[in-house]
């Protein structure tokens, strides 16, 4: 541990640093109760409740009871008070009331009152709510403040947020890609049932605001041992008719950082992306209509990557992976909520996404001193995806405000229809294949949960049910000499059962804070496979599972709290995972997925503490994971082909250690700051696991370990004439991968927003990777083999674009 922690110093006083900032915010809170007569027990009516601050008596909010002798007294904010209850003929209470910081509503019961005084029990009401929660379990982050990358896709603004990277397309927590990715708190095709996915091709411009939960509670799926990243889409409940619209348009790829290799297709440059989006929202008496619509148009070069194979036996083999991609994405996002009167409401909403992606591709392959081509590879991919989703929620207020009954039913249908076409160059000759892939999916989900506010905090239960089905079917298409194995395909079904059932408690006075939660899941899964497949048979698995989270913190006054986290979670192979089919997007290092592959338990424990002054705060954690069952993807040679399999397996423990650091500071309203510092140590046990595609073969590897990290730092200045600007700096260190590691990563962003026509109107402009030097460099070793690339994909990206309010 004190090694992490002299790597993150020393890190941070030789590198660049940047972090996400985002300005703290203010949610009001409830208290509410019953007073009664003491002797008869009898509900009074009209009796006055009235708040008072402590260290002045100024009146700050007051109400009386209703005919039912029910009170609330809403929008109190964090501070120390005390109340008076007073009626004709009874004497008047007081009675001190601390407003503490975890939950929005309380609940004190009943007061009875008589003719003698009588003392109510300190009474805790929750106030703010800021960047990194009281709670210190999530970070909360407004994409309106994410100046430097606006106009792109979410991963792209999530790449500047504390604790996140991303590393082939997929986001990592604190070094770890076992990320669960929620829209609007449920999981949905879109983002993935389980690993993520698209999230490249969701435009930022639908999005509100970005959770980042390291530690979520019982009440979220037990999957995602690294966290939950929850994206929440934009939706306005003003009254009236009002909305917003936005043009976004850029270029990237502004030159060719390096040149293709003889005989191939040029890369893509100066390559447009496009981004219209229109937000609309009609509220009246009961009724609230919503509607959010984004496309997103870009080339891209999605891959550049060079790639240089050398082999026990002496061979040298040099290549190149070129990828062009246009993407057409569009999301349609509609709905009502309807209040039937003050204590039900429904809600009805449906989604629509459709991702449309042509990728032309070229893949050289050259001996070693690129005198000889030994092959090219082209290929064309044609694929469309197509989610729906449909949403229905009821919610039931109880007479106590915070009292609620949530019941939902959301249905996902999620269509991939993929397409490839290839070309085999060989020096004697030329070979054409094909093949299909359809795959649809259709997830039902169902959820109840309970919330009932304490007088001491709240409880939390909920039952969830989900039934997942996707039938895949892989049809290869030989062409002549076919490179293909056509025995490979055909027809396979996912299907997965998992009902749960939770329970959270949560408590607060004065010093301590305590979280309490137990998950119970009942997981089925079970993969056919068509008994023509050459390698592979029908699998499954099932267990029932206990998922504990505790979290227990002490105040050591109104700024200075201390928090231990406890959680244990798990990792499902998701469906890509286990998919028996061959892929060839590389046509010489070939993906495969394993029907044997099974869950990964992983356990963590954190040590968290947090400071707040007047303009900042500061924010260190000490976190420990440790995994059994760790799921990789392994990567071999079956003799006496070159060719490199790379197969999900099952390997040894693993562990995860390390520290963070979050510090914000205002240094004047003209600049302020915010830095992430995050170091850890990342260790794989030596393990050996037998790979059976295409032939059954023994892969051993000895115990990996790296510490790495990564440091940001977020400028934002404050100028005159509305206008905003923001410099960020992020260096990423050398970090552990599969069977190696990847080198160190650096990259340069800036954005400048305007405010226009009385603030209704934004212009904005923003550059990402300014000095062009986000590459990705790799080392893998296995069996027989190492090989070393450098990907020059597209990072530079410039926007302009202008958004409206009405």
């Amino acid at each position: 541990m004190s090694k992490a922690v002299l790597f993150v110093m020393g890190i941070f006083l030789t590198t660049f640093v940047y972090a996400q900032s985002v300005s703290e915010s203010s949610k009001s809170i409830t208290l509410s109760g019953v007073v009664k007569d003491k002797s008869s027990k009898a509900n009074l009516p009209f009796v006055n409740v009235v708040l008072k601050t402590e260290k002045d008596s100024s009146f700050v909010s007051g109400t009386v009871t209703n005919e039912e002798g029910r009170f609330s007294i809403t929008k109190i904010k964090s501070g120390n008070y005390y109340f008076e209850v007073s009626y004709i003929g009874y004497k008047t209470i007081k009675q001190s009331l601390f407003v503490g910081n975890l939950s929005e509503y309380l609940d004190i019961k009943t007061i009875e009152i008589e003719e003698k005084s009588t003392e109510l029990q300190e009474v805790v009401v929750i106030g703010k709510t800021a960047e990194i929660s009281e709670k210190m379990d999530k970070k909360t982050f407004s994409l309106k403040d994410n100046i430097s990358q606006n106009g792109g896709s979410v991963l792209q603004a999530m790449q500047n947020l504390p604790s996140v990277t991303v590393q082939d397309g997929k986001v990592q927590l604190r070094g770890n890609d076992k990320v669960t990715v929620l829209i609007d708190g449920k999981q949905t095709a879109l983002t993935g049932f389980g690993n993520q996915t698209g999230l490249d091709n969701i435009p930022a411009s639908a999005i509100e605001k970005i959770e980042i939960i390291n530690n979520p509670s019982a009440k979220y799926d037990a999957n995602g041992n690294a966290g939950i990243i929850n994206i929440i889409y934009k939706k306005n409940k003003k009254e009236g008719f009002n909305g917003k619209v936005g043009f976004t348009t850029g270029l990237g790829s502004l030159w060719v950082r390096k040149e293709n290799l003889p005989t191939i297709e040029p890369q893509y440059t100066f390559t447009p992306k496009i981004n219209p989006s229109v937000s609309l929202n009609y509220r009246k008496n009961k009724i609230n209509v919503f509607f959010q619509g984004d496309y997103l148009y870009t080339e891209t070069l999605n891959k550049n990557e060079f790639v240089t194979r050398n082999y026990d036996n002496g061979e040298v083999i040099n290549s190149q992976l070129k990828r062009n991609r246009n993407t057409h994405f569009t999301t349609l996002k509609s709905g009502i909520d309807y209040s039937v009167n003050d204590q039900n409401s429904l809600t009805i909403s449906g989604l629509f996404g459709s991702e449309k992606i042509i990728d032309r591709g070229d893949q050289p392959f050259f001996n070693g001193n690129f005198s000889e081509r030994k092959r090219l590879w082209q290929f064309l991919e044609d694929e469309l995806k197509t989610t729906i989703m449909a949403t229905a929620n009821y919610q039931h207020k109880f007479k106590e405000p915070g009292h609620l009954l949530n019941i939902g039913f959301n249905y996902t249908f999620h269509r991939e229809d993929e397409k490839y076409f290839y070309d085999n160059y060989l020096p004697t000759s030329t070979g054409t294949d094909a093949f299909k892939l359809l795959s649809d999916e259709q997830v039902y989900d169902f959820n109840f949960d309970y919330i009932k506010p304490l007088k001491y905090g709240r409880i939390e239960t909920g039952i969830k049910l989900r039934n997942r089905n996707i039938p895949t079917n892989m049809q290869f298409i030989p062409g002549v000499n076919s490179v293909l194995d056509i025995n490979a395909g055909g027809w396979a079904t996912y299907k997965e059962l998992i009902p749960a059932v939770y329970g959270n408690y949560i408590f607060e006075n004065k010093r301590w804070e305590a979280e309490l939660g137990l998950r119970m899941e009942y997981v089925k899964i079970q993969y056919d496979v068509n008994p023509n497949h050459i390698v592979y048979k029908s699998d499954g698995y099932n267990y029932t599972q206990p998922f504990p989270n505790l979290r227990m913190a002490y105040k050591i006054n109104d700024n200075n709290k201390i928090s231990f986290f406890y959680n244990r979670r798990v990792d499902r192979p998701n469906e890509v995972d286990i998919r028996i089919f061959p892929k060839y997007d590389d046509a010489e290092i070939i993906k495969v997925g394993n029907p044997a592959l099974r869950p990964q338990f992983t356990n963590s424990i954190e040590l968290g503490y947090k400071k707040n002054w007047e303009k900042g705060s500061i924010y260190n954690a000490i976190y420990h994971r440790f995994a059994d069952g760790t799921i990789t993807r392994i990567s071999s040679i079956v003799p006496p082909s070159n060719l490199i399999y790379a197969i999900f397996q099952n390997v040894n423990k693993s562990y995860n250690t390390g520290v963070e650091m979050v510090f914000t500071q205002e240094i004047s309203k003209l600049y302020s700051f915010n830095i992430n510092l995050n170091g850890y140590r990342n260790q794989i046990d030596a393990f050996t696991v037998e790979n059976k595609y295409p032939t059954i073969n023994t892969f051993s590897a000895d115990k990996q370990e790296m510490y790495s990290g990564n440091i940001k730092l977020n400028n934002t200045f404050h100028f005159s004439k509305n206008i905003d600007t923001q410099i960020t700096a992020i260096y990423l260190a050398p970090d552990i991968i599969p069977q190696g590691k990847i080198e160190s990563r650096v990259s340069l962003d800036f954005g400048l927003k305007k405010a226009v026509q009385n603030g209704k109107g934004e212009l904005f402009f923003n550059a990402t990777d300014l000095l062009n030097t986000m590459i990705i460099k790799k080392e893998i070793n296995g069996q027989g083999f190492f090989y070393t690339s450098d990907d020059y994909y597209e990072t530079q990206v410039v926007r302009l674009g202008y958004s409206y309010k009405f």
